[in-house]
């Protein structure tokens, strides 16, 4: 009788997994393509912008002659000066690439973080990684020392190391023995990112003149980025995205909670301290090259997850398509209206969705 009763949950898991592994998907795997194919043009579209457009602007057909020229060896007419190479190949193109690494990894990690929590409202910085890179870059920032290594100074080596000992710190205290729930970890990020944003507030408060390089760091900017530094942080946060879609059936599974995964043969401590430590990477990677960024890690997985539905197969490509050509064009237009930092554009970008969001989770919306 004991197993009769154990049986029936467990089909009911099944079932309800249907639509998570793979069945069932046709409808959505068509809106997926499409939706894949559209993403992926705009996001293209966008960087021959970015490219292209700036002080010094430049025909489509220029950029697409250096590109090919330089990156696929093709024999292009070269009709163009050295200048305007120098122009896409150093300047332009390093910068519009970070861009699309940044907000790919961004948004596969809010992704991830969504699904692990079971939470629309979770982002990339749910555990504190965000107060801790700060914190780390305010400490460098009152360190007297200068040192700079491959184009990373102390500010980024401090902002990645500050971001990953949160992320540590909030897992640890969250489970005191065996496998932690979910609230207990996101009750432990929001404590401890309250403690680091009181040592940011002290370290901003003794920084003096060197806030303002501080708050440049807060708002978030692409300004500084260069081949060397992408070149370092690119394998990371394309090797932790990647690492997270191979995991999708396990996410999958986290989506109908713990003790379901479980029947459904998933190893949940496991699976979520390496989707837990994957997210959390790419998230730190990212915020050492870019400052912290804002919304797109919110935004862009719940927008995929309306379109498409939940299951992380379809959500976590095309969250990273989406994340890519969102910050790719934000940064465009941060660069098009003054230089201004990229992460305001992507609050005024994100805001008013967030607020509508709000609204319908009080309204009883469920992930």
């Amino acid at each position: 009788m004991g197993t009769a009763r154990a049986a029936v949950p467990i089909a009911a898991d099944r079932a309800r997994a249907e639509p998570l592994t793979g069945i069932r998907l046709d409808r959505r795997a068509r809106r997926a393509v499409v939706g894949l194919v559209v993403v992926l043009a705009l996001l293209l579209a966008a960087m021959v912008l970015g490219v292209g457009l700036g002080t010094v602007s430049l025909a489509p057909d220029q950029v697409l002659g250096i590109l090919a020229r330089r990156l696929l060896g093709l024999g292009v007419e070269r009709t163009w000066s050295d200048a305007t190479e120098a122009i896409v190949m150093d300047l332009r193109l390093p910068r519009v690439l970070s861009a699309a690494v940044v907000g790919l990894g961004l948004a596969v990690a809010g992704a991830t973080f969504q699904g692990l929590l079971r939470n629309p409202l979770a982002d990339p910085y749910v555990l504190g990684t965000a107060s801790g890179a700060a914190l780390g870059a305010a400490i460098a920032v009152l360190i007297p020392v200068r040192m700079v290594v491959l184009e990373f100074g102390l500010l980024h080596g401090l902002a990645f190391v500050g971001a990953l000992t949160a992320v540590w710190v909030v897992y640890r205290l969250s489970r005191p023995s065996g496998p932690a729930p979910m609230t207990s970890l996101l009750l432990t990020g929001y404590a401890i990112g309250s403690l680091l944003a009181a040592g940011l507030a002290m370290a901003m408060y003794l920084s003096g003149a060197n806030l303002r390089q501080i708050f440049f760091y807060l708002l978030g900017s692409l300004d500084g980025s260069a081949w060397v530094r992408l070149a370092v942080a690119a394998p990371i946060i394309l090797g932790a995205s990647g690492l997270i879609l191979v995991r999708a059936r396990a996410l999958n599974g986290f989506l109908l909670g713990e003790e379901a995964a479980a029947h459904l043969g998933v190893d949940v401590r496991r699976e979520r301290a390496v989707l837990l430590a994957l997210a959390s990477l790419a998230t730190a990677a990212a915020v050492t090259v870019a400052g912290l960024i804002g919304f797109v890690g919110l935004v862009v997985p719940h927008v995929v997850r309306l379109a498409v539905g939940p299951n992380a197969r379809l959500v976590l490509p095309l969250s990273a398509l989406g994340g890519a050509a969102l910050l790719v064009i934000a940064d465009l237009g941060a660069r098009m209206v003054g230089e201004i930092p990229v992460g305001v554009v992507t609050a005024i970008l994100g805001a008013p969705f967030f607020l509508s969001l709000l609204r319908r989770v009080r309204s009883g919306y469920e992930l």
